[in-house]
């Protein structure tokens, strides 16, 4: 069997504690730094050594305050806030390095989509390239409550308004400004050839932008296209949409179940399947024997924080587990947080039925995703066996103590993995999109290529 390239990116947050409730009181734990340049530039040299293909940095617009409705355990137990904007830690990160890629959560749901078009041009700009685009609905009311709604947009409706949004970022990136527009020309005195700058014309249901883009086309134009929904609606999203897919649930059976669900819409939206990567979340706890992997998950699970896995949980599911006992079985409810959340605990594996404590407990080191404990060679097989058993492309590596378990997966288990070839040992040069795929721009098979126009008019040569 030929090798399968693993796609990697490190998964973290601009705040303490990210995927792992509590774990920032172990004494390892750096996290609580995260206020500081130089936690980024040496994480970023770390995952470049390492060979990455990105830092994927989520990011939420509000408290989780669905847990005892109140926003007290999270602000209590550091569950995702206190949380920085992501965006500014990238060019610090891009400084300290050439190649890493860097994945940028922001909502179609909190930000105009003109203005947040030019924050990723100058992005890319700036990054030379580097920069790709977690897209996200948001689930939180309070994000919803803040920004001035009554409460949280419906879960289809935010799919709604997110392909309008999609079709007005591609119009400024991909069609507003010509490749050649720019000029500057210092005997002429011409900097940009106007009759190459074209408005978009865009009126529509959510959105009404005339204007053109403020922005030069940047290495890239559109930014690598990353997506994390993996309810239906966000299945048909990511198919219509996506290069790369993030997937995040406990057990190996259950993310075959999403990986063949992806597929499949995958081939229903006419997209070429190897245009699409996905990546499953995954937590590496090593140790150089079983015994002292083992002994090391033991005392991180000292460190995790039950109220805090729950205040998360809350957030996720839009369900308020202080009206449960520990030992309660849960059912689904569909609402208008994360379905698939709910969905990956009561539909998707029946013959497990999860309490409130279990879940918890799951969710107290690596989130949603799976935890690995063992020697360097039991995490990379364990990595190969999904790639050749369950179909992912790669991983998100999370972590339970920051910088240390991404030092240790980079020690340890990279080397192996690139002595099976499935880790490059160097990267290409050029864009992050070029790394992934051997091309800067989106293919033009894509949807985003349809407003890229053939222009007609007489330009100034």
């Amino acid at each position: 069997m030929a090798k399968k390239r693993i796609y990697l990116n490190a998964f973290d947050m601009n705040c303490a504690g990210h995927y792992s409730p509590g774990l920032w009181t172990h004494p390892d734990d750096k996290s609580s730094t995260y206020k500081d340049a130089e936690y980024w530039t040496h994480l970023a040299k770390v995952l470049e050594k390492g060979r990455f293909d990105a830092i994927f940095l989520a990011d939420v617009l509000g408290t989780y305050d669905v847990y005892q409705d109140s926003r007290d355990p999270a602000v209590r137990q550091g569950a995702q806030v206190p949380v920085n904007d992501p965006a500014f830690v990238i060019p610090i990160m891009a400084q300290a390095t050439k190649h890493l890629g860097f994945g940028l959560t922001a909502s179609i749901s909190h930000e105009h989509p003109y203005i947040f078009a030019r924050r990723m041009s100058t992005l890319d700009h700036l990054t030379k390239g580097r920069i790709g685009w977690n897209i996200v609905t948001s689930y939180l009311n309070s994000a919803a409550l803040n920004i001035g709604l009554d409460q949280q947009i419906s879960h289809d409706e935010r799919y709604d308004i997110a392909d309008e949004y999609m079709e007005v970022v591609y119009k400024l990136w991909e069609g507003s400004w010509e490749d050649d527009a720019v000029l500057v020309d210092k005997k002429r005195g011409i900097y940009t050839d106007p009759e190459k700058v074209h408005d978009i014309h865009h009126e529509g249901k959510y959105y009404k932008i005339p204007g053109a883009h403020l922005c030069e086309p940047s290495p890239q134009r559109t930014p690598v296209l990353f997506q994390a929904g993996a309810s239906s609606r966000g299945r048909e999203f990511a198919a219509k949409h996506a290069e790369l897919v993030f997937i995040s649930a406990p057990t190996a059976e259950i993310n075959k179940s999403f990986v063949q669900a992806l597929r499949e819409e995958i081939k229903n939206a006419d997209r070429n399947q190897e245009e699409i990567k996905i990546l499953s979340s995954f937590t590496p706890i090593v140790g150089s024997t079983q015994e002292e992997a083992e002994a090391k998950f033991k005392e991180y699970e000292k460190h995790i924080s039950y109220e805090g896995a729950l205040a998360l949980l809350g957030g996720w599911t839009g369900i308020n587990f202080d009206r449960y006992n520990p030992d309660d079985k849960i059912k689904y409810v569909e609402n208008d947080a994360i379905q698939s959340v709910v969905e990956t605990f009561t539909k998707i594996d029946p013959s497990k039925q999860w309490t409130v404590r279990e879940i918890a407990d799951v969710v107290g080191i690596g989130g949603m995703g799976p935890v690995v404990v063992g020697t360097p060679e039991k995490i990379a097989d364990t990595m190969e066996e999904w790639v050749n058993e369950i179909g992912v492309d790669g991983f998100n590596i999370a972590y339970a103590v920051t910088p240390g378990t991404f030092e240790e997966f980079v020690e340890y288990v990279i080397p192996i993995l690139q002595e099976r070839g499935l880790v490059r040992k160097e990267y290409e040069k050029g864009t992050f999109r070029k790394n992934l795929f051997g091309y800067d721009q989106l293919p033009d098979a894509h949807i985003a290529r349809q407003y890229r126009k053939h222009f007609s008019v007489q330009s100034i040569k």
